[in-house]
């Protein structure tokens, strides 16, 4: 047997009744489409948004899911309920899962956030992190609650079954390189997953969780500016 053909048996052997835990974002908002920071803004679906989720929703049932979760902001619950539907499954509800807490800039595009909070906006191009925009959450603080919420959710499902989680691109961007246990700096290796998009974890059994998938999205979906 060739190295090759080792490994992929032991990649075998350590999936075989492996869990897992996709990660879909939600579909597009007018806000998106604007370049708008949403963060906590509570902004639901456009047109299109509905669309992607109802194209993405068939595609995440055939991964026969046994339980779903989302974000309690109307985006993600309004495409979490494209899945419940394909479904039959109940979404269950839990804030941890929301976006970053963008604070100033909410609801400002980039050039309005320039030309009202210039000096905010300088610190921002400095640092190229929230977390220097007052009211802003961290890295460290959208990972510290939606890491555990990740890892309660994998915990929730039996030996070889499926959970959906329904978020938001930057969080699930910056926790699944947490739970993967990567460096932050890591994060420029990954494109942002498009609306309507999903990423799938793999628990090993030794425990360690690997990327399946990244950036999964239906055929024929709207394009995402």
């Amino acid at each position: 047997m060739s190295s090759a053909d080792q490994r992929s048996a032991v990649e075998i052997a350590e999936t075989r009744g492996a869990r897992r835990l996709v990660l879909l974002r939600h579909g597009r908002t007018a806000w998106n489409l604007e370049g708008r920071a949403q963060g906590h803004s509570d902004v639901p679906l456009d047109e299109a948004g509905h669309a992607q989720a109802a194209a993405a929703a068939p595609y995440v049932a055939a991964l026969r899911p046994t339980a779903v979760w989302t974000s309690d902001l109307t985006r993600a619950r309004q495409t979490a309920s494209y899945v419940e539907a394909a479904t039959g499954l109940v979404a269950a509800t839990d804030p941890r899962l929301r976006e970053y807490d963008v604070g100033l800039r909410a609801g400002l595009t980039m050039a309005e956030f320039a030309e009202k909070h210039p000096a905010e906006h300088d610190r921002w191009q400095a640092h190229l992190s929230w977390d220097v925009v007052p009211g802003a959450e961290s890295d460290a603080d959208v990972t510290a609650r939606m890491v555990p919420a990740l890892r309660e959710c994998l915990a929730a499902l039996g030996t070889g079954e499926t959970g959906v989680v329904v978020a938001h691109g930057a969080c699930l961007k910056v926790s699944l390189l947490a739970l993967l246990g990567l460096p932050p700096e890591a994060e420029a290796a990954l494109l942002h997953m498009d609306n309507c998009g999903w990423a799938t974890l793999t628990e090993h059994r030794s425990g360690r969780v690997r990327l399946s998938s990244y950036n999964e999205t239906a055929g024929g979906l709207p394009a995402t500016p």
